[in-house]
């Protein structure tokens, strides 16, 4: 449900998405939306290609009056990753083990359950909101207030991924305007209002209300996250010839397909 990750999300669009905490047995593809899950990170050697550019009888489909400014925010964010976040994440991977990377990301994840449950119902997805609730107080007890994910390893129950932007979409209301903004991920006009309400009732709001303390999680979470998903984009750059364009074409027809879910 939460909003991308920083620059680093912008690349996790342009090719298929799985988990990117699981690894499967023969590719390993990123994920932008970082539900910490149990397993290496070493995704990165056997990553494919991303499309050199959209299918063409999709393009007429994106919508994106502001293609100039947005090139440049892409531009922006993507050296922010490879000259700031990812330098970071090389240290602070070297400082903090994998596995007490994967717990701060379970732990985030765990207290952000509220939006999910909301969205789930908001969407009349009541099976979805029933996971939220048993997968919080599940992991908030067996799982050392959240800081492992026995809901999902030991029981199979996994998050709803429900946002308000989904919401907005499953209620009629079309994306919008593409549009990139400086250290966000590619979003629209509607997942852009969609990514404030959640925020709006995200519990860190109610329990840390300190503005500089909740920027200094939120830094600590982008830069953990960084560093789990370290070598995922590793060649991507190399092998896309329109970068922008296909992290706009998969962004917009993933956020598509999520509501029709």
């Amino acid at each position: 449900m939460k909003a991308d990750p920083a620059p680093a999300a912008q690349l996790a669009q342009a090719v298929p998405q799985t988990d990117a905490r699981t690894p499967t047995p023969d590719t390993v593809v990123p994920v932008g939306e970082r539900q910490a899950d149990d397993a290496s990170r070493r995704l990165a050697q056997a990553q494919p290609a991303a499309p050199a550019t959209p299918p063409s009888d999709e393009t007429e489909d994106i919508y994106d009056p502001w293609e100039p400014f947005n090139e440049k925010m892409f531009d922006f964010n993507i050296k922010l990753d490879r000259y700031v976040l990812k330098p970071v994440a090389r240290v602070y991977r070297v400082v903090i083990p994998e596995p007490f990377q994967i717990m701060i990301s379970n732990g985030f994840d765990n207290i952000r359950w509220v939006p999910r449950f909301v969205n789930s119902m908001l969407q009349g997805k009541f099976g979805g909101a029933g996971r939220e609730v048993a997968r919080f107080v599940i992991n908030s007890t067996a799982g050392v207030g959240g800081l492992f994910d026995p809901a999902k390893d030991y029981w199979g129950i996994r998050p709803s991924n429900e946002d308000f932007g989904q919401t907005l979409g499953t209620w009629g209301a079309g994306p919008g305007p593409y549009l990139v903004l400086p250290v966000l991920a590619p979003t629209t006009v509607r997942d852009g209002v969609g990514m404030g309400v959640d925020l709006a009732i995200d519990p860190f709001g109610y329990f840390i209300p300190f503005l500089p303390t909740r920027l200094a999680l939120k830094i600590g979470d982008t830069i953990n996250d960084r560093a789990l998903n370290y070598d995922l984009f590793q060649g991507v750059e190399e092998t896309t010839i329109d970068l922008y364009s296909s992290v706009r074409h998969f962004y917009l027809k993933r956020r598509e397909q999520q509501i029709k879910d």
